[in-house]
């Protein structure tokens, strides 16, 4: 049976895929053959001895609520209405607010990706206004920020305006993206999740 020591810094052994439970198997499984493991990765899901990087790992430690919160990640980035550039903004303005490493790191590629420009992604990691010009993309990033921030009061004018803008769906999308990456980044935070220097 494989050791399942820590990543350097980190809190949590990075478990073996050889020593996984039938039920983190599962779970490892759903991760690396779902949806995330299509096309070109920016990030790799797994080190060279085949353990998860990233957020991943952690779920293992309790595979029922894992597979529920990393099919809820899949729903967020494969089947909502949101662009990849609103959902890219989104996830990096949580990033900034959490400065997480961790998130800056895996999306920021993906965000340069969807479109968005060095500048913009540098004013998202600064968490200063990219100035956006589309309205409804400024709308989403302006939208987020207050979703992102406990002490936004979130009143009647402003819901008022945000669902003028963006509709019902876009900010229950985006509410739900906030508060799953919210919760990557403090699950990261809590168990140093090292960031990976090396991509695919």
């Amino acid at each position: 049976m494989p050791s399942n020591p820590p990543a350097p810094g980190s809190r949590l052994p990075l478990l073996h895929p050889d020593s996984l439970s039938p039920a983190q198997r599962l779970l490892y499984e759903e991760i690396t053959g779902g949806p995330r493991s299509d096309g070109p990765q920016l990030f790799a899901l797994t080190d060279t001895e085949g353990r998860l990087n990233g957020p991943f790992n952690a779920m293992l430690f309790s595979p029922r609520l894992g597979r529920d919160l990393q099919a809820l990640g899949a729903a967020i980035r494969y089947r909502t209405d949101l662009s990849p550039r609103v959902r890219e903004t989104a996830v990096l303005v949580v990033a900034a607010l959490w400065d997480s490493d961790f998130e800056r790191y895996a999306h920021e590629p993906l965000a340069r990706g969807a479109g968005l420009t060095e500048a913009d992604v540098r004013a998202l990691r600064e968490g200063s206004d990219p100035g956006f010009t589309d309205p409804y993309e400024r709308a989403a990033w302006s939208a987020t920020r207050a979703l992102a921030n406990p002490s936004e009061p979130l009143d009647d004018d402003w819901y008022a305006a945000a669902r003028t803008a963006l509709g019902e769906a876009t900010l229950f999308e985006l509410s739900t993206l906030v508060g799953y990456y919210a919760t990557l980044a403090l699950q990261l935070r809590l168990f140093r999740v090292p960031v990976k220097e090396s991509r695919p």
